[in-house]
């Protein structure tokens, strides 16, 4: 019965080490992050096979107090960054492809176009620039013309369209806009701690 309790604590403390360590996703780590994360998982399954168990978890603290010493170093030192995060890399510069960045990078079309997909790009010639970022995804700037609209694009426009009626109507009196109801937002409830529309039980 002692694998029982020692595989109870194991997740217990093992999710309190990783909660400490940072909520990051696999995808968004950097290297050190993701080496120092994959250590702790195979270190943390060793008191089942009867190694001692404090001494894996004090070694566990250890890895995780690395992390965040790492971690606080590249934000005070500017090379401690580039050393241990990197950079973002151009992939396309001004619409054309940067060959030779991604051949120092060994990343192919095929891998970019995929990465693209994955964001609703249909088509390199869309974009305007590229970046590799230190976590493997790829930032990108859309050209001018295929920029989606904004809020204000549209709000401009249709004060524009207004302006016209004013001019072609001058004794229409203006329409107020239509007054809707507040949408629900998702972010605001993380903030006031509570739901703004009302749910079910079952569902809360």
């Amino acid at each position: 019965m002692d694998w029982i309790w020692k595989a109870i604590l194991i997740i217990i403390v093992g999710t309190i080490i990783l909660r400490i360590a940072g909520r990051k996703s696999i995808s968004q780590m950097t290297l050190s992050q993701t080496v120092i994360m994959i250590a702790i998982g195979s270190l943390l399954i060793q008191p089942v096979a009867g190694k001692n168990i404090w001494v894996t978890f004090g070694v566990g603290g250890v890895l995780v107090l690395t992390l965040i010493m790492m971690e606080f170093t590249q934000l005070k030192f500017d090379f401690m960054e580039r050393f241990l995060t990197g950079r973002s890399i151009s992939i396309i510069e001004n619409g054309q492809l940067n060959e030779k960045n991604l051949k120092k990078l060994r990343f192919t079309v095929d891998q970019l176009e995929m990465k693209l997909r994955q964001t609703n790009i249909t088509s390199i010639a869309d974009l305007k620039s590229a970046t590799l970022e230190p976590n493997g995804q790829v930032g990108y700037e859309l050209k001018e013309e295929k920029r989606p609209a904004t809020k204000k694009d549209i709000d401009d426009l249709n004060q524009q369209i207004q302006s016209l009626r004013q001019m072609l109507n001058p004794n229409q009196a203006a329409q107020p806009a239509d007054t809707l109801p507040p949408a629900e937002d998702l972010f605001k409830e993380v903030e006031t701690k509570q739901h703004q529309q009302v749910h079910p039980d079952r569902l809360n």
